[in-house]
Formats: C-alpha cells, structure tokens, sequence
C-alpha cells in the first residue's frame, strides 16, 4: 500500500524562463487530471521530471548532474519513472546523447509536444518501453490542457509561442519554433477563467510579445489585446514579457499609460550598449535608438520602472564596447536587471565568431557590470522610502513569516507587517526602509 501511494507522487524540477516555468505547470495539470499528486521530495516520487533550459551551458550541467544522481534512486525502485523534457531536448543529438549516458532515464520529449506527456507516461507504465518523442517543428496551438498554477493570485498566461529574431546569441527559435499567436478569445477566456478562481494578476508571456497577431486571421496586434484584457471585470494587474527593443510601439507604451490595469513596468532586454556589438548581435538597434525609446517611455508614463537583460563577452567585445554598456546603464538607471556571461551554445552563429573572449575578461567586465547595476537598483529604491505604495499580497514572507510579502505596481517587492491581511488583499503600504533587492514597509 505504501508503495502505491508513492508511485502516485510526482516531483518536477524546472530551469529556465517564464515560459518554462508554465510548460511545467501544464505538466503539473495533466498529472494532477489523472490522479497524481506534488511532492517537493524527490525521494517520494514515484514520477520525476526534469523541464530544461539550454540558454546557457549551467543549466545544461545541472541536469547531467542531476541525473547522475538519479542512478540510486532508480536501483532503489526499479518502478521510478525518469521523464526529461524542455528546451534542452530540442537540441540535435542531445536526446540521444541523454539515453546512451542515463540509459535509467524511460521518457524524453521536447519543447512542441509536451500536451501528449499522459500517454507516453501510460506507454512506458503499460508497455515497459523507453520513449523518446522530439518534433522538429512547431506543432498547431493546443488550448485546454490542464494548468496547475503556482500561485493563487497571479498567473502566467502564454499569448504567443516561438521567435523570429534570431539574435546570434540565442537558441530560442531553434528550440521553441516560429512565431504562432494564440487567438484573443482563447487569451480573454482563459484570464475571465482566472478571475473566477479568485486571480488578481496576470502575465502575458511571449518570447517576443509585441510580434502579437501576426498570422491571425482577426484585426489585432499587442497593443489592441493590451486593451481588450484591461476590459475583463474583476482581473486587477496586466504585466507582460518580454518585448523586444525595436518592435515595441508609441502604441504599446499608450496603452500602458491609459489602461489602468496595465502596471507601470516595462522589460526591456538591451543585451549591450555597444553599436558594435548589437550589430553583430542582430539586435537591429542601436544605443542611441534605445536611449529614445526609453526616454519616450519614461515621459509617458510617470513613476515607470524599467528592468533588462544584459549579456558581457560576447565574442569580439572589447573593453571600449563594455564601457558602452557601462555608460548606457548609468544612462537609464534600471530597476533591476538580468545579467548573464555570455555562454557559447552549439548551432548559433555567435558561437563560430572568431575572437571569443577570455573568461577572465568575462568575470572581471561582469563584476563592473554588476556594480553598476546594484548602485542604480540601490538609488531606486531609495526613491521610495516615506512614500505610501499600493501593494498586492502573496502570501507570508519566506524569510519572515510574521510579515507579510507582495509588490507594487512597478514591480518591487515588498516586505511588510499588518493584521487581517491574506493573499490577494491590495493594501496601501507606507515604506520606511529601503533594502538593495526589496524595500520594508508597514500597513497604513
């Protein structure tokens, strides 16, 4: 009996972006749907997923690691079932690869077929077989799989699938395929669906949001669906992510200024402050351009925070192109950033340029970098001390569960004390200190 029960828990691990982190609550749904239940330890499971990325290289050597360390687990229970899955399945070879070094591993499938995961589980459970299932082009959207979210009051909902930009630094349109835009309706129910259950945020999620609608049938773009999700009654807060630099529109930024449920932040990944670079980045931008935009945005809508991401030693930078990025950062004065060391990955162009910086290079540009993004984080922050925020409540805070946790408009996240307060609640918080990565505040 106590086996039994085991075989019914499932443990899911996931590396990667946003988009990743909802593919692995579908997965999550569909097992739940057919009577599964979580375990957070890996030990109890009876099922173990691995949902990967292949952005950079350590998320890579994390789950070759992992699976090392599976090897007991299954000598332990014959009956564990091994499923890896995600980005990093995608890549030429890399399945095979997995199977001959982890041949305990029983399922492997990618990025497009993720939906038919309950009958390869019932294949391997009936059959006794080894699966392994990688289609090579994106597949038609398909709505309705079961959905188990991480939260109760703030969900992530897919707009778009793929990319088109082939930046060549990036794997993504590799591995997640071309550009193909969920229809609105299919959106706008999903969010009313959300409301329902009590949600009070979305996130639209898209590698490259602003390529919205195009392809469908109906009159639409990022921005006109910007307005229709700011009609749906009782949804509180709209973010988005990520837009890309050149697409994104005086329309989009409008939208933002005159939704009132549209939050007043922008992502905006400029990856470098170098003309030079982001030429050989194909990023079909430049320094100057983004300046402008950023500006513009900043004009239009009031108390806006922006955030990015960040790239150092791409191949051929110099110590001239990084003091480009340097001076772009101190320019715009970001409310956070991502910051990454460029990692080489297989099939990209940039991974056959000449000239590749040395790692120390890397690390010692990087640790520049990352003091000068902290300084401007810092200098943000401290904007808002004795200032009253509103603030959307998460739940307890996980480094102090007498307080509470949850963040504003803009982003920040907030630490706070109060009573009588739960997830969900909106409450007007007064700040009275602020932190490098949070601010601390009390209930007014």
């Amino acid at each position: 009996m106590k086996e039994e029960i085991k075989e019914l828990k499932y443990y899911i691990e996931t590396w990667g972006c946003q988009m990743n982190e909802e593919d692995s609550e579908k997965l999550s749904g569909m097992l739940k749907s057919i009577g599964y239940t979580k375990t957070e330890i890996l030990e109890e499971a009876g099922i173990i997923i691995y949902n990967t990325c292949c952005v950079r290289e350590n998320a890579e050597n994390k789950v070759f690691g992992n699976l090392g360390e599976l090897k007991h687990l299954k000598k332990k229970n014959p009956d564990l079932i091994i499923a890896v899955c995600g980005c990093m399945m995608q890549q030429e070879g890399m399945a095979d690869k997995i199977l001959n070094k982890f041949p305990h591993v029983n399922i492997i499938f990618g990025t497009h077929n993720a939906y038919k995961f309950p009958e390869y589980l019932n294949r391997v459970r009936t059959e006794g077989v080894q699966v392994k299932e990688i289609f090579n082009k994106e597949t038609e959207i398909i709505e309705g799989v079961p959905i188990d979210r991480e939260s109760a009051v703030k969900a992530f909902v897919t707009i778009m699938y793929g990319c088109n930009n082939f930046c060549t630094y990036c794997i993504v349109p590799y591995v997640r395929g071309r550009e193909r835009s969920r229809k609105s309706e299919d959106i706008i129910n999903e969010i009313k669906d959300l409301v329902s259950k009590g949600y009070k945020e979305v996130t639209l999620l898209g590698q490259n949001v602003n390529s919205y609608g195009k392809g469908l049938e109906e009159d639409i773009d990022f921005a006109k669906l910007l307005r229709k999700i700011n009609e749906v009654e009782g949804l509180e807060r709209i973010r988005f992510m990520t837009p890309h630099p050149k697409d994104l529109t005086k329309d989009v930024i409008m939208a933002i200024k005159e939704c009132d449920k549209l939050c007043e932040q922008v992502h905006l990944p400029v990856q470098s402050g170098s003309n030079r670079v982001l030429k050989k980045m194909n990023r079909h931008y430049t320094k100057e351009s983004y300046l402008e935009l950023v500006e513009l945005i900043k004009k239009e809508i009031p108390g806006v925070s922006i955030t990015t991401d960040i790239i150092v030693g791409f191949p051929g930078e110099t110590e001239e192109d990084f003091l480009d990025t340097l001076d772009l950062v101190n320019k715009v004065q970001y409310d956070s950033a991502f910051t990454f060391i460029y990692s080489r990955r297989n099939n990209t162009p940039a991974d056959m340029m000449l000239n590749q910086v040395s790692d120390d290079d890397k690390h010692h540009r990087f640790d520049r970098l990352i003091k000068a993004v902290n300084d401007s984080v810092i200098r943000k922050n401290k904007e808002f001390e004795g200032k009253v925020v509103e603030v959307l409540v998460e739940g307890p805070s996980k480094n102090d569960e007498s307080k509470f946790t949850g963040r504003t408009r803009n982003g920040k996240l907030v630490n706070f004390s109060g009573e009588n307060i739960k997830a969900g609640d909106l409450v007007n918080v007064k700040i009275v200190r602020a932190q490098p990565f949070s601010l601390v505040g009390e209930v007014e």
